[in-house]
């Protein structure tokens, strides 16, 4: 039961910093508190966990305008961060996680602002049928976090400058382009801020929890073990992942997102394989690329390969047919 809530805002505007005191935050959040963390990035894309980076983001093009390319530990697609958007993060214990009660602090604040929003879809929350929220979940053993952004008045000729969304992922919106797939808070409420949104998600905070808002004990952060998450979030290893060449590649977007299967095979196995997909799901994702290099390179020693791994919920089992499915289509 949670018995505290606390908020933190981070005053920098580089995505490593604020990823690597987001996670350090994970681990900081007790048995009975849930923290709501506050922060922007400057120019940033940021991509999912199993994406691939030059797929999904214009890397040339944002790097020589002195953007940055962050890779955060969450599924899903890729966003863009600048100064007009504002992110939030609810970092707490399995016990007192609440996807549904933590969208419902954004949808109460931007009720507070005298807009009408819903979630719609996987991890979108709406207005009038246009994203102005991405979400996205992670978790490691007993600590959880749910993440977002909240478009206020983003560049949005930036954002389709920098993300490289496929045709299939537009189409299965009903869309031409990014840009009509989002909106901004500033054009129906053009006088809002990133300081009146920070008060009204506090706000919406307390009155959710029904308890008063503290702000997050300062004696409680170790620098020096942000700053080393940090540096991971900003190495090359991690941002852009290993490439190595394959032998047979594979790409489909199912209705639980986009996937790009890659193998290389040697002496008859699977010696290598990267799966590259917006799926929120990465638990299924990791355990399937663990498993199956080594596998013989038949349909009975892949499907003996993926009964091996259990599917922890219905939709587990449905991406699991489906990627067993696209894997045969390359044997």
């Amino acid at each position: 039961m949670i018995k505290k809530i606390y908020t933190i805002e981070s005053g920098c505007f580089n995505p490593y910093q604020n990823m690597g005191l987001e996670e350090y935050l994970m681990y900081q959040a007790g048995e009975d508190e849930c923290i709501l963390y506050l922060w922007q990035n400057e120019r940033t894309v940021v991509i999912g966990r199993n994406q691939n980076a030059w797929k999904e983001c214009r890397t040339k093009e944002l790097e020589a305008d002195g953007g940055y390319l962050a890779r955060r530990l969450s599924g899903g697609g890729a966003v863009f961060h600048d100064l007009g958007n504002l992110n939030f993060t609810f970092l707490a214990r399995r016990c007192n996680y609440d996807v549904d009660k933590q969208t419902d602090v954004v949808l109460e604040a931007v009720k507070r602002l005298g807009l009408s929003a819903c979630k719609s879809g996987r991890n979108d929350i709406t207005i009038n049928g246009c994203k102005f929220s991405g979400n996205a979940y992670y978790s490691t053993g007993d600590c959880c976090y749910h993440h977002g952004t909240i478009l206020m008045h983003a560049d949005q000729e930036q954002m389709e400058k920098y993300l490289h969304v496929s045709r299939q992922k537009l189409e299965s919106k009903g869309v031409e382009s990014v840009r009509s797939r989002v909106i901004n808070l500033c054009d129906l409420m053009p006088e809002l801020t990133k300081e009146r949104m920070a008060v009204v998600l506090k706000e919406a905070f307390a009155g959710r929890y029904g308890l008063p808002v503290e702000p997050f004990p300062g004696e409680r952060l170790e620098g020096g073990e942000i700053r080393s998450r940090a540096a991971a979030f900003a190495s090359w290893e991690w941002k852009y992942s290993r490439q190595i060449p394959f032998s047979d590649e594979i790409s489909r977007r199912f209705s639980w997102g986009e996937v790009q299967l890659a193998l290389k095979a040697d002496g008859g196995r699977i010696s290598e394989l990267i799966l590259h997909t917006d799926a929120l799901d990465t638990q299924l994702v990791t355990a399937l690329t663990e498993a199956l290099p080594g596998t013989q390179l038949t349909k009975a020693a892949v499907a003996e390969a993926f009964r091996r791994i259990p599917a922890q919920n219905r939709l587990q089992a449905s991406m699991k047919d489906d990627l067993e499915r696209l894997l045969g289509l390359l044997l």
